[in-house]
C-alpha cells in the first residue's frame, strides 16, 4: 500500500535529570499529539542509553510510539539488537520504530576503541546487518554467510508485533547510504552528509540546503524504483527557532549554506520563524521533498505543539 504521506511529528528526547521528569516528557509529547519519541545513540552529550529509555517511554504511555535516531551498528551485533529490537516491540504492542545507521562520528570511535573503518565498509556492513535482523525477525530459522556476519540456524526469539517486522528508520546524507536506505528502510531520514566523522565541518552545513537535497531525494527515487511511493520520508530539525524576524536569522545563516537567505529557511535541518510561518515550510518541504515526517527537539515541544495539532494526519 502507497505510504499517504500525511503529516506526523516526533521528539528526539535526549535526557532528564530524573526517571519523573522523562516520565512527564513522554505523557506530555503524547498528550501533544505527537506520534514518536526517539532516542539518538552516541557516547557523548547523549548518556541515555536507547533501549532502556524506549521501554520507560512504552511503559509510561498508551499511543506514543518510541524509536532510536538512530542506533550505531557498529555498537551492537545484530542478532543482540534484533533479540532486543524485538522484545521491545512485543512488550510495547508493536509501537517500535527500528532506526539504524552505519555510524559516523569519529569522537564515538575515538573515545570508546571502536575502529572506524571506511565509510564504504561501514554501509556494506550496515547492509549485512539489516539481512540478518530481518531474517532473525521472520519465522523459522535463518542463516546467512556474510563477509562481516555468520548466523547458522538460528531462529530469532521473540518475533515482533509488527509484521514483517518494526518499520526500519535510516538516514543518510552520502548516495551510497541514502540508496540503502532507499532500498531497505520504511522510513528514510533525510540528513547531512557527516562523511568527515564532525558535524561542525564546514561542509555539512551546505550538503543541506535545498540543491543538495533534490539531490538526495532524486538519489532515493533512483534507488527505491516502484517502493519510493512507499517510503516514508523524514527529517530531523535540530534547529528550531520561534522568531518574528525569519529574515535576520536567515540572512546570517546563508553563507553557512551556500544559498540564498530565503532557500535557507528551506534547509530540513532547521525551522525558523512564527508558527503559521513553520506550517507553511512543512508544507513546502511535502510538496517538493514528499518530506512529511518531521522530529524537533523535545525542548520546543511546547512551543511546536500548535504546529503538530494543525498539520498531523493531515
Amino acid at each position: 500500500m502507497a505510504q499517504d504521506r500525511k503529516f506526523r511529528f516526533g521528539i528526539m528526547g535526549l535526557t532528564a535529570d530524573s526517571a519523573k521528569e522523562y516520565r512527564e516528557t513522554a505523557r506530555k509529547a503524547e498528550d501533544l499529539g505527537y506520534s514518536t519519541l526517539y532516542v539518538p545513540d552516541h557516547f557523548v552529550d547523549h548518556p541515555f542509553g536507547p533501549f532502556p529509555a524506549m521501554a520507560m517511554v512504552a511503559e509510561t504511555t498508551k499511543s506514543l510510539r518510541v524509536g532510536s535516531l538512530v542506533l550505531g551498528n557498529d555498537y551492537r551485533h545484530p542478532v543482540v539488537l534484533a533479540r532486543d529490537a524485538a522484545t521491545l516491540d512485543l512488550l510495547s504492542d508493536g509501537r517500535l520504530e527500528l532506526g539504524i545507521g552505519a555510524g559516523w562520528m569519529t569522537v564515538d570511535y575515538e573515545k570508546a576503541g571502536i575502529p572506524l573503518d571506511p565509510p564504504g565498509v561501514r554501509v556494506a556492513r550496515l547492509a549485512e546487518a539489516l539481512a540478518v535482523i530481518k531474517g532473525l525477525m521472520a519465522d523459522g530459522e535463518f542463516s546467512f554467510d556474510g563477509e562481516h556476519y555468520k548466523i547458522t540456524d538460528l531462529d530469532g526469539m521473540p518475533k515482533p508485533v509488527q509484521k514483517p517486522h518494526p518499520p526500519i528508520v535510516i538516514g543518510g546524507g552520502g548516495k551510497k547510504v541514502l540508496s540503502l536506505a532507499a532500498r531497505e528502510a520504511d522510513i528514510v531520514g533525510i540528513n547531512a552528509n557527516l562523511k568527515t566523522g564532525k558535524a561542525d565541518d564546514p561542509g555539512t552545513a551546505p550538503s543541506l540546503n535545498p540543491a543538495n537535497t533534490d539531490q538526495k531525494l532524486e538519489w532515493v527515487r533512483e534507488a527505491a524504483g516502484k517502493r519510493f511511493d512507499d517510503l516514508e520520508i523524514q527529517s530531523f530539525a535540530g534547529f528550531t527557532m520561534f522568531t518574528d524576524d525569519a529574515k535576520s536569522i536567515a540572512d546570517a545563516m546563508a553563507p553557512a549554506f551556500d544559498c540564498s537567505a530565503d532557500e535557507v529557511l528551506d534547509c530540513p535541518v532547521g525551522l525558523v520563524g512564527t508558527v503559521d510561518e513553520m506550517i507553511d515550510t512543512i508544507q513546502r518541504r511535502r510538496d517538493r521533498w514528499q518530506m512529511s515526517y518531521h522530529v524537533v527537539p523535545s525542548e520546543v515541544m511546547d512551543e511546536f505543539a500548535p504546529v503538530v495539532a494543525k498539520l498531523a494526519g493531515t
